[in-house]
């Protein structure tokens, strides 16, 4: 009977203890999320300042403020400014990267797949803070030449890389009557890059429609791609 109680003892005693455990791995996924949640607002922030002062005049103090997040709170996320800037261009821009990498384009005629891209680029770029990413980059990336690599490592060689190869599959099924846009695939991005461009400086006194801006650029390529 005693051995008995001592086993049902150790029992109960093994349910108690368990109940803590889950209680803590539920309160560690909660703080994981409101983790994330900061991590979030922090680059939130860090686009608002980096967007009105340039990469060179933005403050870690006024990021911080604008997070509502005292300033070593940034430093548990981001080594530095130039990592927080660095982690904002991969949060916004490589899902943009990666789903045009996904996307089933290679069996398209060319003229299709430009349709789509310029859907994707205005609805997932234009439409949205990205754009202001990339404006960034074009702004801050002549003085500060590891933001340009880290850019071009991140976005621009996947992006080319994708371009080529969707210019080379045209170019083997006949669409292309020249190698142009397989060694100059950049080509393929040049209007969205002039769109960014322009609603920066401009859109004040002439707004561009980008979709509208970029489906003339590429009737006039494919027009002088197919003319005899």
């Amino acid at each position: 009977m005693a051995k008995s109680r001592r086993k049902s003892a150790a029992a109960a005693s093994a349910a108690k203890s368990s109940r803590p455990s889950r209680k803590r791995a539920g309160g560690g996924g909660a703080r994981a999320a409101q983790g994330e949640k900061r991590r979030q607002a922090i680059l939130t922030a860090a686009l608002e300042e980096f967007s009105a002062r340039g990469f060179a005049a933005a403050r870690l103090d006024d990021v911080a403020r604008r997070a509502n997040v005292a300033k070593g709170t940034i430093y548990l996320y981001f080594r530095d400014k130039e990592t927080l800037f660095q982690e904002l261009v991969r949060a916004e821009l490589s899902p943009v990267v990666e789903a045009l990498e996904r996307a089933p384009m290679v069996d398209l005629p060319l003229g299709v797949v430009a349709e789509r891209l310029v859907e994707l680029f205005v609805r997932e770029i234009f439409a949205t803070r990205r754009k202001n990413v990339i404006r960034l980059v074009l702004t801050e990336g002549p003085r500060f030449p590891a933001i340009a690599e880290f850019y071009y490592r991140e976005v621009i060689s996947h992006v080319v890389g994708v371009l080529r190869t969707l210019a080379e599959h045209a170019r083997e099924r006949g669409e292309l009557p020249n190698d142009s846009l397989v060694r100059f695939p950049q080509l393929l991005g040049a209007a969205g890059i002039v769109a960014i461009v322009w609603s920066g400086l401009f859109d004040r006194w002439a707004k561009l429609d980008a979709e509208a801006f970029m489906r003339a650029y590429f009737d006039l390529i494919f027009r002088k791609e197919q003319a005899p």
